[in-house]
């Protein structure tokens, strides 16, 4: 790594981590300019290891002597600056360590994605950040195989997602499906139950399910507040809910997915 000292926060070269809390020019610029950024030094570590490929770092003294083993081997502009100069340009305090630029690996097709799949997750239309990471490190931690983003999901890439994650968007198989929610005819000519998570009234309770599960499951999950559309349900081949009591009507979405994912995952023996 190459490490440089910050002597002006107008360096060309650290134009891609200004403005990092600026939600709607990430949104664009990120996936435009083919980066993303990983944030601390565990999350570089996941995204080198996943072959993701370094294009800048910023860091500070406290934080430089952990990344020579993370970033060992790469030829990468490391730049170092005291918090308040990292503050500055990034509109936010750095308390992880580091940030990295990172570009952004090429997806696959969604045949490719869930060749060896069992269990796969499908978020649809999911767009807050943080319950899009949240629901990947389920993913990773309870034994799912693959997620499929809808076209207009929140990016799995951006800052937050990846953070939330801890990481785990990086290590996981995932793609866009192209269209929604025709996308559901190749799952099934895959072999895949696909099962919407929702309130229908001819919803099974999870438990009823999962007792007696089919070989391979993609469950659907929808966005916040308005949840699955009804051409979606109705292209499901089922439609389950998670039981609740004390008139609670459904949990937040990430934790759905943990409930879930924790029920099929011990039914299927994963």
């Amino acid at each position: 790594m190459n490490v440089i000292p910050i002597e002006t926060l107008d360096d060309e070269r650290l134009a891609f981590f200004t403005h990092l809390t600026d939600v709607a020019l990430r949104r664009s610029l990120e996936p435009e300019s083919g980066l993303y950024i990983a944030e601390s030094s565990k999350v570089i570590e996941r995204a080198l290891s996943a072959g993701h490929v370094p294009r800048a770092v910023i860091t500070t003294d406290k934080w430089l002597p952990g990344l020579d083993t993370v970033l060992a081997g790469h030829d990468v502009d490391v730049f170092l600056g005291d918090e308040s100069v990292l503050e500055q340009i990034t509109g936010f305090h750095l308390h992880r360590g580091a940030l990295a630029s990172m570009e952004r690996p090429q997806l696959k097709s969604v045949a490719e994605t869930i060749a060896d799949a069992r269990l796969v997750v499908v978020l649809d239309n999911i767009i807050d950040h943080t319950n899009v990471g949240a629901i990947f490190r389920s993913v990773a931690g309870l034994g799912a195989d693959a997620v499929l983003i809808t076209p207009d999901c929140a990016d799995p890439l951006y800052r937050r997602s990846v953070r939330v994650s801890m990481g785990t968007v990086l290590q996981v198989p995932w793609t866009r499906v192209p269209v929604w929610p025709a996308g559901i005819t190749e799952l099934r000519k895959a072999g895949f139950t696909v099962v919407a998570l929702a309130l229908s009234d001819d919803a099974i309770s999870l438990r009823e399910f999962a007792s007696n599960a089919p070989d391979k499951v993609a469950v659907v999950f929808g966005s916040e507040g308005h949840g699955l559309d009804t051409r979606t349900i109705g292209l499901c081949d089922a439609v389950v809910r998670i039981p609740m009591g004390h008139g609670v009507d459904s949990l937040n979405v990430a934790a759905a997915s943990a409930v879930t994912l924790y029920a099929l995952s011990d039914a299927m023996g994963r």
